[in-house]
């Protein structure tokens, strides 16, 4: 059995270990009492999933002698990797199934698409070409998945907030359950749904809910937002390297600039403005698409500087 066939198999495991941890999580979220022990399988099969992601990438390291985000593939294993190691953070932080139940089905679908969507060509690893031969490969490509995985995150649970919300202005200052760990806000807010004929406790429970979720969007973006930042940069100094110009307007520069600029005014908005709730969670759901303009979009253009990336 050569590599390739190893590393096609494998991935189709970490395929069927996602599939069930979304399933199991799913499950778990609709029957949320006595569902502890059903969603740690759910946290097992992903905690698997990552190691064996991790062992492919580590793999293709060793192998192909470079750090393994040299073309789109890579790239797509790298962010799954990283959008799980950061959701089995936060859940182990917030002991919350709503994390994994959104997020994992964005991992199942990225390495669905990179093993099933991209040909066989576009999955090997292959010598660099020369404007990837570089220091900067690791330190701008990296920032730069790091910063799309930790948006990516922050932007749906901006995107679950207008969900939960019904996009309807909500008080969230009216109470305070900064310290509440996200758990128990929702189990009081499903308990009191479910089990409540009380309507203001439900309500109370919904507003406990979406204070936690604004809380923990502004959070992980505010932490994404430097990556992104040191990201842009690096790739304007390897550009400058490489090409002999710090910026072209490249569609791939042109779109992470403005992935920067959505992320920043919602930063500035919620620093300076003391904007909170339904107008930063629209800013915040608007850049999760922008993100993937960035990072996949442009790729369907086979236009620009960033030739490797193209899908074809």
């Amino acid at each position: 059995m050569n590599w390739d066939t190893i590393q096609n198999v494998s991935s189709n495991i970490v395929f069927a270990f996602l599939f069930l941890a979304m399933t199991i999580y799913w499950i778990s979220l609709s029957f949320f009492k006595n569902t502890n022990r059903l969603a740690q399988i759910g946290k097992i099969s992903s905690i698997i999933a990552n190691i064996l992601l991790f062992l492919i990438l580590g793999s293709r390291w060793i192998i192909a002698g470079y750090f393994p985000l040299s073309n789109l593939y890579e790239s797509l294993l790298f962010l799954t990797w990283t959008l799980l190691t950061i959701y089995l953070y936060l859940e182990y932080k917030t002991k919350s199934k709503i994390i994994g139940s959104v997020l994992i089905p964005i991992a199942l679908l990225i390495n669905g698409f990179a093993n099933l969507t991209l040909s066989p060509e576009m999955q090997k690893a292959s010598p660099l070409v020369p404007a990837l031969q570089s220091n900067w490969l690791m330190m701008h490509v990296s920032m730069m998945m790091l910063s799309y995985a930790t948006l990516i995150i922050g932007s749906l649970l901006c995107i679950l907030f207008l969900v939960i919300s019904k996009y309807q202005d909500v008080r969230l200052d009216i109470i305070d359950d900064s310290s509440v760990p996200l758990y128990n806000v929702m189990l009081d807010y499903y308990e009191a749904k479910i089990f409540s004929s009380s309507n203001e406790i439900s309500e109370l429970g919904k507003l406990k809910l979406l204070q936690s979720l604004d809380n923990w969007s502004y959070r992980i973006i505010g932490l994404g937002f430097p990556f992104l930042t040191i990201g842009i940069i690096a790739g304007g100094v390897w550009a400058n390297e490489a090409w002999g110009s710090y910026w072209s307007w490249d569609p791939k520069e042109t779109w992470a600039l403005i992935t920067w600029i959505v992320f920043a005014t919602y930063l500035h908005a919620r620093i300076t403005k003391g904007w909170e709730g339904k107008k930063t969670a629209i800013i915040g759901g608007l850049g999760f698409f922008v993100i993937w303009i960035c990072y996949l979009g442009v790729n369907f253009l086979g236009k620009g500087l960033h030739s490797y990336g193209w899908l074809s």
